[in-house]
C-alpha cells in the first residue's frame, strides 16, 4: 500500500511552494497559514510573507502591525500572532534555529500535535504520525471506521491507524502522499475511488458516509449594529479589545442605532451566523481614530468588506 501510494504521489502530487523547500521556517509558516484555509488562498500570501519576513529573526523582530497587515484577508488573526510568538520563542530558546524534535516543536507557542508533527516530517523527514482532516478521512475510510473520529475513542483509532501505516523511513514523502490523497482523490465532496492507488486495500463499502463526526452545535443567528463614520476621504474606526479580532481595527459598535441599515454584511464565525448592520453617522468619539480610505489599517475581512461596500455607495 505504501509503495503504491508513494509512487502515485511522486507522479501526481501538486507543485506547491512549500514543497520546493526543506527550510523549517518556511514550512512552519505554511502550516500556520494552512490551518482552516485552502491551499489556493494560501499560496499568494505565503509568497508575499516569505519575501517580507524571510527568516525567523525577521519575523521575531517585526512590528505586530506589519505582521497583521500582511496577514490581512487570511482571517483567524490569532494564527499570525502565535506564529510571531513562536518565532520569538525560537530566537530565545533555540538561537533562531527551528528545532527538529517533535516535543521541542510542540512546546512552542501556538503549535499543537499536528503542526509539530507536520514540521518535523516535512522539514526534517522525521517518521511520525501526522493527522489533519485529509489524513483522518483517508484512514477512516481505509479501515472502515464507522464511529465518530472526533471523540476520545476516535482519536485513539486515528493515532494507532496512522502509526500502523508509517514506513521505517521517509516521513516527508509518506506524510505528503497520504495528505495529498485526501486532498485530491479521497475528498469530502466526492470520492474518486477508481483513481485511488490503494483502492484494492481499502475496506470501506460506503466511502461517502465516512468519516463520522459528533453532532455539531446548532448554528446561532446573531445581529450586531455598527457605525460607519466617514467624511472627506476618511473613515473612523475603533480598535478591537477582543477576544475576537483583538488589536484589529473595526467599525464602531452602534447598539443604539435604529431604522434601516445602509448595508448588511453577513458572515459565519465558528458556530454563529452574523448579520452586521451598518449605519452611516456624523458622530465622532474619543476612542475612534481617523484613517484615509485609501490606507486603512489591518481589519477583519467582514469589516473590510463592509467599509468597501459603504465607500462604493458614497462614491456612486
Amino acid at each position: 500500500m505504501r509503495q503504491r501510494l508513494h509512487a502515485w504521489f511522486q507522479a501526481e502530487g501538486r507543485d506547491l511552494p512549500w514543497r520546493r523547500t526543506t527550510d523549517p521556517y518556511a514550512i512552519l509558516v505554511s502550516e500556520f497559514m494552512l490551518q482552516q484555509t485552502t491551499v489556493v488562498a494560501v499560496v499568494p500570501y505565503f509568497e508575499r510573507w516569505m519575501r517580507r519576513f524571510p527568516d525567523v529573526r525577521a519575523l521575531a523582530e517585526a512590528d505586530e502591525h506589519d505582521v497583521l497587515t500582511l496577514w490581512q484577508g487570511l482571517g483567524y488573526y490569532s494564527r499570525a500572532r502565535n506564529l510571531q510568538k513562536a518565532a520569538r520563542a525560537i530566537m530565545e530558546r533555540h538561537a533562531g534555529i527551528v528545532p527538529a524534535k517533535v516535543e521541542d516543536l510542540r512546546a512552542l507557542p501556538g503549535i499543537g500535535d499536528y503542526t509539530a508533527g507536520a514540521v518535523a516530517s516535512f522539514a526534517f523527514d522525521v517518521v511520525t504520525p501526522v493527522i489533519d482532516a485529509n489524513i483522518a478521512r483517508v484512514l477512516a475510510r481505509m479501515y472502515n471506521w464507522r464511529a465518530p473520529i472526533d471523540d476520545t475513542r476516535g482519536k485513539v483509532f486515528l493515532t494507532e491507524a496512522a502509526e500502523q501505516f508509517l514506513p521505517a523511513e521517509g516521513g516527508r514523502l509518506h506524510t505528503s502522499a497520504i495528505m495529498e490523497l485526501g486532498a485530491l482523490i479521497c475528498t469530502s465532496r466526492a470520492t474518486r475511488c477508481l483513481a485511488c492507488p490503494i483502492q484494492s486495500s481499502c475496506t470501506t463499502e460506503s466511502p461517502e458516509l465516512l468519516p463520522v463526526k459528533k453532532a455539531r452545535p446548532k448554528v446561532e443567528i446573531v445581529v450586531e449594529n455598527r457605525w460607519f463614520p466617514a467624511k472627506k476621504g476618511q473613515v473612523w474606526l475603533e480598535q478591537s479589545i477582543g477576544p475576537r479580532w483583538k488589536g484589529l481595527w473595526i467599525l464602531p459598535e452602534a447598539s443604539e442605532a435604529t431604522g434601516e441599515p445602509a448595508h448588511n454584511e453577513i458572515y459565519p464565525i465558528t458556530r454563529y451566523r452574523v448579520t452586521m448592520r451598518v449605519f452611516p453617522t456624523d458622530a465622532r468619539r474619543p476612542n475612534w481614530q481617523a484613517f484615509s480610505e485609501n490606507e486603512l489599517p489591518p481589519m477583519p475581512s467582514p469589516h473590510r468588506r463592509a467599509v468597501a461596500a459603504m465607500l462604493k455607495k458614497r462614491h456612486t
